[in-house]
């Protein structure tokens, strides 16, 4: 089935719905059709384009998406479960910078670590312990 594109009335994209979804909207007058494909839905009196691009005649509040939370599930998540330093199993969680060194509990300094890496770096920078990112 074919689909088509939703805007918002201040013509942000909202989402992709099926075609037959747009063609209800724009029939029951809650959006108007902006770009339609060549194929053509037909009825006993009526003929319409397929709908492509729609949008709707009200405007619509997206609600406000909240950022991820940075626990420890997360960052296993972003790096596979596999340590930075060394690709094995990934146990522990470990600042790049440490924050007995200034660095912050942040997403481009937080990565996982397997507990060999871990216990080397210590509370060490990277440039101190002599070990490399690899990701």
């Amino acid at each position: 089935m074919s689909q088509a594109l939703v805007l918002n009335a201040t013509y942000e994209p909202l989402c992709v719905v099926s075609t037959r979804r747009a063609l209800l909207l724009v029939l029951d007058g809650k959006a108007e059709m902006l770009s339609a494909t060549d194929r053509v839905f037909r009825a006993a009196r009526l003929r319409i384009a397929e709908p492509s691009v729609v949008r709707l005649s009200y405007y619509v509040k997206v609600p406000y998406q909240a950022r991820v939370a940075l626990n420890r599930r997360a960052v296993f998540a972003r790096d596979g479960h596999r340590c930075q330093y060394c690709g094995a199993s990934a146990e522990n969680i470990d600042h790049v910078v440490p924050r007995s060194k200034g660095g912050l509990h942040a997403w481009d300094n937080v990565v996982a670590a397997c507990r060999p890496c871990n216990t080397r770096k210590r509370d060490r920078l990277l440039e101190d312990s002599g070990m490399k990112l690899k990701r």
